[in-house]
């Protein structure tokens, strides 16, 4: 319960930084805060589980924040509260999705379970705080907003699609790292600039373009790289496996052999 608590802290805090970030920063530094965050998994991965990354793991995570850059980046604009804002986001982020992993390892569970035990002390949590916050920020309390049948839509499909976000999430981190979601979620940047210029009619300019071809192409090498380093790991564990299970067997023979022929009778009308 109390890592159940700790974690609702850490993804509660993520949030409701990203979302601070996003209000008090220009979109470009809340970009660049965005892209920090492979970085930042990577360091953190390696301090609390000593994780060892190849230098072809680092040169296409490298390569993709700066596609991504390329094409996303643009004003720059920044402030002291919205600093802290971005690094308690960048910080908790990342520490909730290595704690997803940990937590899914450490007990043997699934996604859905863990999801299933964190929403509720989330949902709860933010329930009872969110609108104190709301308060602070704006100076007025949710209930003088005017709930119409349009919000109560959107909230549900806001609401809805963000179960999807939460179990692809789960989903990606248990099966994989942090780092591998962090750069599948650059993916999602570039599904938003060639949405937005097939539906919206969003100006694509050749700079755009050029960062989704390089963000791209260090996706396929991270890819690559990774399938690479488990093939080299795989190579260098010793392979033990058939003498134990042989010297075993022979323990086990001579084991029997060795028994009396009335106790060896005695095990077999018990089995």
């Amino acid at each position: 319960m109390w890592e159940l608590f700790w974690f609702s802290i850490v993804a509660n805090v993520s949030i409701t930084g990203m979302n601070l970030s996003l209000m008090l920063n220009s979109v470009g530094f809340y970009q660049i805060s965005k892209l920090s965050m492979i970085p930042v998994v990577c360091i953190m991965e390696w301090i609390i589980h000593s994780k060892q990354y190849s230098k072809e793991v680092k040169l296409s995570v490298i390569v993709v924040v700066i596609g991504v850059g390329v094409c996303t980046v643009t004003d720059v604009k920044v402030n002291a509260k919205g600093f802290i804002c971005a690094c308690l986001a960048v910080l908790s982020t990342s520490l909730q999705q290595i704690t997803i992993g940990s937590l899914q390892k450490k007990y043997s569970i699934g996604s859905f379970e863990l999801l299933s035990r964190t929403a509720p002390i989330q949902a709860l949590s933010l329930l009872i705080l969110g609108p104190f916050i709301d308060y602070y920020l704006n100076g007025k309390f949710i209930t003088h907003y005017k709930i119409s049948s349009g919000a109560i839509l959107f909230i549900i499909l806001s609401c809805s699609l963000a179960v999807f976000c939460n179990v692809s999430q789960y989903l990606c981190i248990g099966r994989f790292s942090a780092t591998s979601f962090q750069v599948l979620g650059h993916m999602k940047t570039i599904c938003v600039l060639t949405l937005g210029w097939l539906l919206f009619d969003s100006e694509l300019t050749f700079k755009n373009i050029m960062g989704m071809v390089i963000a791209v192409v260090g996706m396929v090498v991270y890819s690559w790289a990774v399938e690479a380093e488990k093939s080299s790991n795989a190579k260098t564990v010793p392979h033990t496996k058939n003498s134990l299970t042989e010297e075993e067997i022979r323990l086990l023979k001579e084991g029997v052999e060795s028994m009396p022929l009335k106790d060896l009778e005695l095990s077999v009308s018990k089995g």
